[in-house]
């Protein structure tokens, strides 16, 4: 049993405390509802819905906690208690159960089957993220962000002036652990490499005045040690309680490396139609060339029948066979040869 529905398009309706938050994932509409079982049991769930997987994706880590376990549901997700939290596609869902069975996931699996995915490239991921190295990771510290009111929120150890999200930066954090200590990573994606390199020489400068007014200490919002690299249109960022050594190796294993997506979608009228009309011309080409080649087997087909049950009466017939040749000979008429060889030989023809 069901009970009514609550649904609102307000973040805030959703989340009070994290609503300006939800809006930077790009938060769309929300809906709750209470299920009762036969035996009793109840079931709450809380489904936010977003604009594109990443939203979903961003808010899913956002209320992720380090001591959650994972779950094989939905896209991703992870319980604690009666508590389960996954996403799939562009949805975030919330749920919590009175009393928890063994068949109480796989009702949310089955939840999250029926759930709708997002068409064309609004399932996509943010492409940075997999240059996270998955070595020495701390289990469920990866934070994706995409605003400042999340930025603040996760306290992550550098400001927004610092990323800039005005230039459509996103930025991804994670934990890593070391022989040496505890550090984060972060990084930034920019547009293009050029962007990312004037806003890493921003994040240097940044850090030297930080680190002369903290005397000498190598700090960055007092986190701890700091380096930086820029690979791609990716500035990488290690800091916190690593060693020199350790936390220039786990910068080292960020390395961008260009992709090629075919999948775009592109508004530009012109090309839509150049494409359509290369497309158009090759299934032409195939239509015409697989017709050609129906038509010579075909042909050669009815020949080699024919051929085959009347020998000689439909094709290859005697009289269509016969050809006038010219029995002409030749005799050689040795002489000298005018202004030439005196051993040459003049071919002449017969009366």
């Amino acid at each position: 049993m069901q009970g009514a529905a609550e649904t609102s398009s307000d973040a805030g309706a959703a989340d009070p405390t994290n609503a300006e938050t939800l809006k930077e994932y790009s938060f769309s509409d929300f809906a709750s509802a209470t299920f009762t079982q036969d035996d009793g049991r109840t079931l709450k769930i809380r489904a936010a819905r977003f604009a594109d997987a990443s939203g979903a994706f961003g808010a899913y880590l956002f209320y992720l906690q380090p001591n959650m376990n994972k779950e094989a549901i939905g896209d991703q997700g992870v319980s604690l208690g009666d508590r389960v939290l996954f996403y799939r596609g562009h949805v975030l869902v919330d749920a919590k159960f009175s009393a928890q069975t063994p068949t109480s996931a796989g009702e949310l699996r089955e939840l999250a089957g029926a759930l709708p995915r997002p068409g064309g490239s609004s399932g996509n991921l943010p492409s940075f993220i997999q240059f996270l190295p998955p070595r020495n990771y701390i289990g469920n510290t990866q934070k994706y962000v995409m605003g400042p009111a999340a930025l603040r929120a996760l306290d992550a150890p550098i400001s927004q002036d610092q990323v800039d999200f005005g230039s459509s930066a996103e930025l991804t954090l994670a934990r890593y652990q070391a022989p040496s200590g505890e550090a984060t990573l972060i990084l930034i994606s920019y547009p293009t490499p050029q962007i990312a390199a004037e806003h890493l020489r921003r994040i240097d400068a940044a850090h030297q005045i930080a680190e002369s007014t903290q005397a000498g200490v190598s700090t960055i919002h007092g986190s701890g040690t700091f380096f930086d690299k820029r690979t791609g249109p990716i500035v990488a960022i290690a800091t916190g309680g690593m060693s020199e050594s350790d936390a220039k190796s786990l910068l080292g294993s960020v390395n961008w490396r260009a992709t090629v997506t075919w999948n775009s979608p592109t508004s530009n009228t012109e090309v839509r139609d150049l494409y359509k009309l290369i497309l158009n011309i090759v299934v032409l080409c195939a239509i015409l060339a697989g017709l050609a080649i129906i038509a010579g087997v075909a042909f050669g087909g009815f020949r080699l029948l024919m051929k085959r049950l009347y020998p000689d009466k439909v094709f290859d017939r005697p009289e269509q066979m016969e050809f006038i040749s010219l029995h002409l000979t030749e005799t050689a008429v040795k002489g000298p040869v005018p202004g030439g060889d005196s051993g040459a030989q003049i071919p002449q023809k017969p009366a």
